[in-house]
C-alpha cells in the first residue's frame, strides 16, 4: 500500500478531523500524487505561499479513503526562477490551480499551458477546432442576467456543441492578500464571504482551522448550532436551485413554489437568528447568537412543512413530461469521466462518487448523526435534480433532529490567538461541495498565509465536458444543474 507509508510518516495538522503533512522533495511530490491517484484519492486544493525574502513553498492537499494529506514542498529561490513538478497529467484540475497560483505568486509548476488565468491584461488564446462548419460563440464574460462575469467559448456545428473552454477570474479580489492584512480571530468575517451562498461552510472551516491551532474547546451546544445552521444553508440553496431549474426547463411553475418555500425558509431563520442569510453566525469559539427553545421549535415546525411540500414539488416535477424531457440525459456525465476529473460534491455523487465529509471524515455533531449519503449513477441533469431532492430531505431530518435536542450550556467559547507559524486545516462539506481553508498564524495574533478552496475548482472542467453533444440552448439549465461559484474560485 503505497499510500500508507506517507500517511504513517506525516504529521497530524490540527483542525478538521485526520488531517495529516508530509514534507516532500521534488521526486516525492509527483510520488505522493501517484500514489494517491493509484490509490484512488483525489487532488482537492494546490497553493504557493511565498515569503517576501524569495523563499517559496507549494503545498498539496489531498482527499484520500483515510483523511486529507498535506504535501509541502520547499522551494528555496536561489536568486533565480522558481519551479516545481506539475500535476496536470494525474489531476486534471491541477492545471488550472497551478496557473492561478503562478498569477498570484509568480512561482510557475512544470505545466506546458502558460496561459494566464487571473492576468486579464495578458491575451488568451483559446483552444481552436477546425472543420467543415464549426464555428465558434463568445459568451459573457458580461451575461444578460444579474450573475457573475465568466467567459464561455463554444466550438459548435449548427446548434451541437463539440467544445466548451472557459475562462474565469473576472472577479478576481486578492483576497488572500486581505487576509494577511486582518487580525486572525475576526478574519472568519472575510472567509464567509468568499463565496457568499456557502458563508457558513467557508466560516465554521476557517474556524476549524483556528480553534485546532489555539486549543479551543468547541462547547456542544455551538457544534449542534452550527450544524443547524449549514444544514439551513444547505436547505435553502437546494430549494433555491430546484426552483431556477423548473425554470430553465420551461416550467415557472416551480420557481414559482420554490421561491415560496425558500422564502417562508428565510423568514424562519431570520425569527430564529436575526438575520436571512447566516453570514457571520459562525465565529471563532461558537456562534454568534444563541437560540431559544420556542425559536427552535418554530424553525423545526417550518422546516418539517417545507420538506412535506417538496416531496409533493417532486412528484409534480417527475410526472411532468416537458420537465423529464429536458431534464433526462442533458448534460451527461458518466461516473467513469467523473472520477478521472476528481468531480466532488452534489456534482460528483449525482455522478456515482459517492464523497461525503459529513460521512467520511466527520467532524462534531455529525460523528452522531449517520448522515444518509445521496448518491445516483446517471449524471445528467436529472441526476442533479434529483440528488437536491434527496438531500433537501436529509437536511430536514437533520435539522429536526438537531434542532429537537439541542444541548444545554454555552453557545460559545473564549478563543485565543494561536502561536506564531501555528497551521491548521479546516475541511466542512458546504452544499455545493467540500471546503477547505489552509491557515498559517503570523505573530502578535496576524495571519501568514490563509488559503480557501472551493470545490467548484474541479467541478468547473467537469462542465465543459457534460455540454459536449448537447445543444446551445441546453447550456443554461446544464450550466445550472451544476451551479458552480465564481467567486470561490475568482480569489
Amino acid at each position: 500500500m503505497p499510500l500508507k507509508r506517507w500517511w504513517d510518516r506525516a504529521h497530524k495538522i490540527v483542525g478538521a478531523s485526520s488531517v495529516r503533512g508530509v514534507g516532500v522533495d521534488a521526486a516525492q511530490w509527483l510520488q505522493v500524487a501517484s500514489d494517491v491517484a493509484d490509490s484512488g484519492g483525489l487532488l482537492h486544493a494546490l497553493w504557493v505561499s511565498r515569503e517576501p525574502a524569495g523563499d517559496a513553498a507549494v503545498y498539496g492537499a489531498y482527499l484520500t479513503d483515510a483523511g486529507v494529506l498535506v504535501a509541502e514542498l520547499a522551494l528555496p529561490s536561489g536568486g533565480g526562477s522558481v519551479y516545481y513538478p506539475g500535476l496536470e497529467d494525474l489531476f486534471p484540475a491541477a492545471s488550472r490551480l497551478q496557473r492561478a497560483a503562478f498569477d498570484l505568486s509568480g512561482v510557475r509548476s512544470s505545466d506546458p499551458d502558460l496561459r494566464p488565468w487571473l492576468n486579464h491584461a495578458a491575451p488568451y488564446e483559446f483552444v481552436r477546432v477546425d472543420g467543415e462548419g464549426v464555428h465558434e460563440i463568445g459568451v459573457g464574460p458580461v451575461h444578460a442576467g444579474t450573475i457573475e462575469p465568466g467567459h464561455f467559448r463554444f466550438s459548435v456545428v449548427g446548434e451541437k456543441v463539440l467544445r466548451l473552454e472557459e475562462h474565469l477570474g473576472y472577479v478576481h479580489k486578492g483576497l488572500e492578500q486581505r487576509f494577511t492584512q486582518l487580525p486572525i480571530l475576526q478574519a472568519h468575517r472575510l472567509a464567509a464571504r468568499v463565496s457568499g451562498d456557502s458563508a457558513v461552510a467557508f466560516s465554521w472551516a476557517y474556524c476549524q482551522a483556528l480553534e485546532g491551532m489555539s486549543g479551543g474547546v468547541l462547547p456542544p451546544r455551538a457544534a449542534w448550532l452550527r450544524a443547524v445552521c449549514l444544514e439551513l444553508e444547505r436547505l435553502a440553496n437546494h430549494l433555491g436551485d430546484l426552483g431556477a431549474l423548473g425554470n430553465d426547463a420551461g416550467f415557472a411553475f416551480g420557481l414559482a413554489q420554490f421561491s415560496r418555500l425558500k422564502e417562508d425558509l428565510l423568514r424562519a431563520v431570520s425569527a430564529a437568528f436575526g438575520r436571512r442569510y447566516l453570514f457571520d453566525i459562525v465565529v471563532p469559539g461558537g456562534v454568534a447568537v444563541d437560540v431559544s427553545t420556542e425559536a427552535a421549535r418554530a424553525l423545526a415546525e417550518v422546516v418539517r412543512t417545507v420538506c412535506a411540500e417538496i416531496i409533493e414539488l417532486r412528484g409534480i416535477y417527475d410526472e411532468h413530461e416537458g420537465v423529464r424531457d429536458r431534464f433526462t440525459g442533458a448534460g451527461c456525465l458518466a461516473p467513469e469521466l467523473a472520477a478521472r476529473l476528481g468531480v466532488l460534491g452534489l456534482a460528483g455523487r449525482a455522478s456515482g462518487q459517492a464523497r461525503d465529509a459529513r460521512v467520511d471524515l466527520p467532524c462534531a455533531p455529525y460523528t452522531e448523526l449517520a448522515v444518509a449519503k445521496i448518491v445516483h449513477q446517471g449524471g445528467d441533469v436529472a441526476a442533479r435534480v434529483a440528488v437536491r431532492f434527496e438531500e433537501a430531505q436529509e437536511s430536514g431530518r437533520l435539522l429536526r433532529r438537531l434542532l429537537a435536542a439541542l444541548p444545554g450550556g454555552e453557545h460559545a467559547a473564549t478563543v485565543d490567538a494561536p502561536p506564531a507559524d501555528a497551521f491548521g486545516v479546516g475541511l466542512i462539506e458546504g452544499w455545493r461541495g467540500p471546503v477547505l481553508v489552509a491557515l498559517q498564524a503570523g505573530p502578535e495574533g496576524s495571519i501568514r498565509r490563509c488559503h480557501p478552496h472551493d470545490p467548484s475548482w474541479q467541478n468547473w472542467p467537469a462542465l465543459e465536458y457534460a455540454i459536449v453533444g448537447n445543444i446551445v440552448p441546453d447550456f443554461p439549465l446544464i450550466n445550472k444543474s451544476f451551479n458552480l461559484t465564481y467567486s470561490g474560485v475568482d480569489l
